[in-house]
């Protein structure tokens, strides 16, 4: 507690942290400025929004309403349990009423809960005199969505049970058999019938593709959807939704009306494609906003024409399972193209028929991402396509819209300073509101996430650390003016086990970054993957890089990242380069090349410790002392370091696509934007910068090098 004792007081009951430690070990103060808005930003009451400077009276009667509130709360906002274990939880009745408290289970079959002894004294809260009463539920109850029901004389009250599991068993059968994938941002790999970037046909012909070489899943950027019409947003990882799913990956010609065009708009169509076709021959950045205008130009067109009464029955069947989310989506995707229209003086379109048009669009989505996962298991992946969850969405997008009423909007997530980013991140998301997800029931968190997991064998869940806590700042300010905000992360997790094991899905959690020791024992515990990354790990026995012995069983490992610049880049110092260029780099970068040239030097020699890479020249084989240019070929360097990772004890391994074809651009430098640098534009070339399709992958010499090396020792 520092001098400004209430207001650290309040920030801890809210889950905003006072102070943390920094990636060096450093402790940080939290500012009082910073734990202010903050709060503000929670929706915490502190007076007059003008007042920067709240008084120890009214934070202290903050603090006072936030325990009268919890205690005149007749349930709990929700309760998450682990499946196997008897959880008490309290109830609140006015003072001598009686309290029964039953619950209806998903299948609509009841049981009832068990009270137990509390002898906590009533309170008195605006004249009403409160009791309360603490209640077990049995330990045998069913994974599921369950309902808790109180009742206390004439007043009824529910709120939701969910049952989760106490481990996801979905990771077991590859910590006996291990295997591994490769990971691709989709726009960037196009075969010769792209219009330009990659769609959801390349998708399905990608992981056919990889499967021949040994691949058993394809891990792909985020599906996302971006905003309903140009100009969109590049970034997969700043989504307008993380429900829904991005029309610009559709094949417009696999839509079976597509054929009903009459022959002169086909032609006009064949014409069109044709010119973005001339683009899949040229590395130049790929240019997403006349792509989408295109498509949704002749998507409307099939829009208009009949379907057969079985499509229309599927497409109504589709809506009424996606709900008001849906409807609430694809509104506010009308209203943004009824704004543009407005803006242009051109004649409205009608609302309700442009809202199911964008519902027609999720469903044509559905169904070409439901056709790629089957390409990719008919190919023999057991895992298929396995998704990738943002860690949040646009703050002025569809579900900062839609669940604003769940979200924290003046707050920005983003990341303290670190090593690799030294200013910090902004991403610019609303984080979710602790309490009011919980009053929702989850309920926002569940749908996402069945949506991600409906066609996918598993998910990676960007930044996982999020699901613990957060690092957010004052919208519009600084990182180095953030702090942490903490979450029911026994709920978020438990909840994310619940629905992958309802999928038959495998679970990745990217936990890299600034965290604490104990998150990633509670991930493992509850059979949740981690994420290694070669050139991040060290050894937790000596100084220097992991050993390949040392590599966590339960886990997702690769040499790179799509935050990384491919291997072939990373090698020659790129990712140093390029920090510099843009202006992002805080230190001396001659210091750092020869850190960086240090540290590669001893991970290859952990790798010829490993007999994965063949010893130097020098006459004691190590790479230590060795420019760049004199440690061997790009060939033999990206076996040695894919052969290394196959070889450690992870379930799962993974190789980057652009390090199969020896690319070097990176698709993302962290902190950057479109005016710095084109992030998530950039598509699959080789090592001599020429564009390489998904037809030619195969007749690539690299490629078939890499494959061989990252197959697991057992395959």
């Amino acid at each position: 507690m520092t001098a400004r004792g209430p207001l650290n007081e309040l920030a801890v009951l809210y889950g905003v942290s006072t102070s943390y430690t920094d990636y060096k070990g450093a402790h940080v103060e939290v500012s009082d400025d910073t734990l202010v808005k903050i709060l503000r930003a929670l929706k915490v009451d502190l007076g007059a929004p003008e007042t920067t400077d709240p008084s120890d009276e009214v934070l202290n009667q903050a603090i006072a309403r936030f325990h009268d509130r919890e205690f005149s709360r007749p349930l709990p906002p929700c309760v998450v349990a682990i499946q196997g274990t008897e959880v008490t939880f309290p109830v609140h009745v006015h003072d001598g009423a009686p309290a029964a408290v039953h619950i209806t289970l998903e299948d609509g079959s009841t049981r009832e809960t068990f009270q137990v002894e509390n002898w906590t004294p009533p309170r008195e809260i605006d004249g009403i005199t409160w009791g309360e009463a603490s209640f077990k539920i049995p330990a045998d109850l069913p994974l599921g969505w369950h309902q808790l029901h109180l009742t206390s004389d004439e007043l009824e009250y529910s709120c939701g049970l969910i049952i989760t599991p106490a481990r996801l068993s979905t990771a077991d059968k590859y910590l006996q058999s291990p295997r591994t994938g490769v990971m691709a941002q989709i726009y960037s790999v196009r075969s010769t019938l792209s219009w330009s970037m990659g769609d959801f046909n390349d998708l399905g012909k990608l992981a056919s593709v990889v499967a021949q070489d040994g691949a058993d899943f394809l891990l792909i950027n985020p599906m996302h959807a971006a905003e309903p019409l140009p100009p969109t947003e590049d970034s997969p990882y700043l989504p307008t939704t993380r429900r829904f799913i991005n029309p610009i990956y559709l094949r417009v010609e696999d839509v079976p009306e597509f054929n009903q065009l009459d022959i002169e708009l086909r032609d006009d169509v064949a014409e069109l494609a044709e010119e973005f076709r001339e683009r899949n021959l040229s590395a130049e950045i790929i240019e997403r906003n006349d792509v989408y205008s295109a498509k949704l130009q002749v998507l409307h067109a099939i829009y208009d024409l009949p379907r057969t009464a079985e499509r229309e029955a599927s497409f109504v069947d589709f809506v009424q399972r996606e709900g008001q989310g849906l409807i609430d989506f694809a509104t506010w995707c009308a209203d943004r193209e009824i704004e543009q229209s407005a803006s242009a003086h051109a004649e409205l379109p009608d609302r309700d028929e442009l809202t199911m048009f964008y519902m027609w669009l999720q469903w044509l989505c559905d169904e070409q991402l439901a056709e790629a996962q089957k390409r990719a298991l008919d190919a023999g992946m057991s895992i298929g396509i396995m998704a990738d969850l943002a860690v949040g969405v646009h703050p002025g997008g569809a579900d900062a819209h839609n669940l604003e009423y769940v979200l924290a909007p003046d707050a920005s997530v983003g990341a303290p300073p670190d090593g690799y980013n030294q200013q910090g991140q902004d991403w610019s998301q609303p984080p979710w509101h602790p309490v009011r997800l919980a009053e929702e029931g989850y309920i926002p968190w569940r749908n996402l996430l069945r949506t991600v997991l409906r066609h996918s064998g598993g998910i990676r869940v960007d930044h996982v650390l999020g699901l613990f806590r957060l690092f957010v700042m004052p919208r519009m300010q600084s990182p180095a003016t953030g702090t942490y905000i903490k979450f029911d992360h026994e709920a978020l997790v438990g909840i994310l086990a619940l629905e992958a094991e309802l999928a038959d899905a495998v679970v990745i959690g990217e936990d890299l970054g600034t965290f604490e020791p104990w998150v990633q024992d509670a991930l493992a515990q509850r059979g949740i993957m981690g994420t290694s990354i070669l050139w991040f790990e060290h050894s937790p026995t000596q100084p220097g890089p992991r050993l390949q012995s040392e590599y966590r069983p339960l886990a997702l490992s690769s040499v790179t990242t799509h935050d990384l610049p491919p291997t072939a880049g990373y090698l020659a110092a790129e990712h140093i380069e390029l920090r510099e260029k843009l202006g992002v780099l805080s230190t001396d970068p001659e210091v750092e090349a020869a850190e960086d040239l240090q540290w590669q030097a001893e991970i290859l020699d952990a790798a010829v410790a490993a007999g994965a890479l063949a010893p130097s020249a020098q006459e004691d084989g190590s790479y230590v002392g060795l420019p760049r240019e004199q440690r061997g070929s790009l060939p033999e360097l990206m076996a040695g370091l894919h052969a290394f990772v196959a070889g450690t004890p992870s379930a799962l391994t993974c190789v980057s696509l652009v390090d199969m074809v020896g690319d070097k651009r990176a698709q993302n430098q962290p902190g950057t934007t479109r005016d710095l640098y084109p992030n998530w534009c950039i598509p699959l070339c080789d090592n001599d910068g020429e564009p390489v399709s998904i037809e030619a992958l195969r007749d690539n010499e690299l490629y078939h090098t890499v494959a061989e090396a990252a197959r697991r020792p057992q395959q």
